[in-house]
């Protein structure tokens, strides 16, 4: 079959047309590189702030972060060795099946259409893990993992402080609390090798651009869902609250940080009554009466009022309580 000049003009301009809009709607098609150089241009403005290059390539690396983090957190339950690796490894998939469950919330409202394979790259960080075993995989799993969040815990610090989109905004705060959880549970583990890894977080290897971005999705095929465990410590993002509120809503902390909390909240608050103290917490002169309305609060004893103190004189001391019998 034979085609006339202009039909040919017409199917080149049509298909670079096709190939400009799928690269606006999936970064993979210009390479996460290139996006990130331009990040501060704006490619939609939507109802909850524009959307720049830099938030669509964020939602997109979240997604895949989850991808191939996700799975490991499986095989490091089924091959660890030591204990810290494998609640490292309950973190992991509870971390990101609840990034993930936001990622696929927020992804159609912004019109960015998100992976379904992890990137070339990230891939090679299972097979590399996979190939271990014994005392080898647990040191391979907490360095590479320590590395890769290291490396994006930065990345989500700058989108979370200069995104103007509320979803974004919200997806950067869940992402923060989570990676500094999962660092936090490598260097737990007793494994990291600080010189090298930091060595590797800051001076990362040239790889081509197809290798570190996730291949878009075929045409109509439905987005992978990873589950959250039985007992699922971490939350998603409350959408409708984050739209409202203009920010990320109260989510459950990760566990270590609930932790924190719970210890924090057993410790006895100081009273609030002037004459009781923390030695003697019962005292019978520190409990008072309800004092009827409308009538002004008594002063504790041994208190003098300040009008009535003529200057010059040393205000009298506040009455202790007796100790304990």
């Amino acid at each position: 079959m034979r085609f006339s000049r202009n039909a040919i003009g017409t199917a080149f301009v049509g298909g670079a047309l096709s190939l400009t809009l799928a690269a606006l709607a999936y970064p993979s098609m210009l390479g996460l590189d290139t996006v990130s150089t331009s990040g501060d241009r704006i490619i939609a403005n939507t109802q909850w702030g524009p959307l720049t290059e830099s938030d669509r390539a964020f939602v997109v690396a979240v997604r895949a972060a989850g991808l191939w983090e996700y799975p490991v957190g499986f095989i490091g339950l089924q091959k660890g060795q030591s204990e810290g690796v494998k609640t490292a490894s309950e973190h992991l998939i509870d971390g990101h099946a609840a990034l993930d469950t936001t990622c696929r919330k927020i992804a159609p409202m912004l019109n960015i259409t998100l992976p379904n394979v992890a990137s070339p790259q990230q891939i090679g960080f299972v097979n590399s893990m996979n190939a271990k075993t014994g005392k080898d995989f647990d040191i391979e799993f907490a360095n590479i993992l320590r590395m890769t969040h290291g490396s994006i815990f930065n990345t989500v610090a700058k989108v979370r402080s200069t995104t103007k989109n509320t979803l974004v905004r919200a997806l950067a705060d869940q992402a923060n609390d989570t990676v500094l959880d999962h660092i936090t549970v490598m260097e737990q583990t007793g494994m990291v090798d600080f010189d090298q890894t930091l060595f590797q977080q800051t001076t990362p290897p040239k790889l081509p651009k197809s290798d570190m971005t996730p291949p878009p999705p075929p045409a109509g095929q439905p987005l992978i869902v990873l589950t959250p465990p039985p007992t699922a410590t971490s939350t998603p993002v409350d959408i409708d609250a984050a739209s409202v509120s203009g920010g990320a809503p109260l989510r459950r902390p990760p566990p270590h940080r609930r932790a924190e909390t719970a210890r924090v909240r057993a410790t006895p608050a100081t009273p609030s009554c002037p004459g009781r103290s923390a030695r003697h917490p019962s005292a019978g002169c520190c409990s008072a009466a309800p004092r009827p309305a409308g009538t002004a609060p008594a002063r504790p004893t041994g208190w003098r009022h300040s009008a009535s103190r003529p200057s010059g004189r040393t205000p009298a001391r506040r009455a202790e309580c007796p100790p304990p019998r």
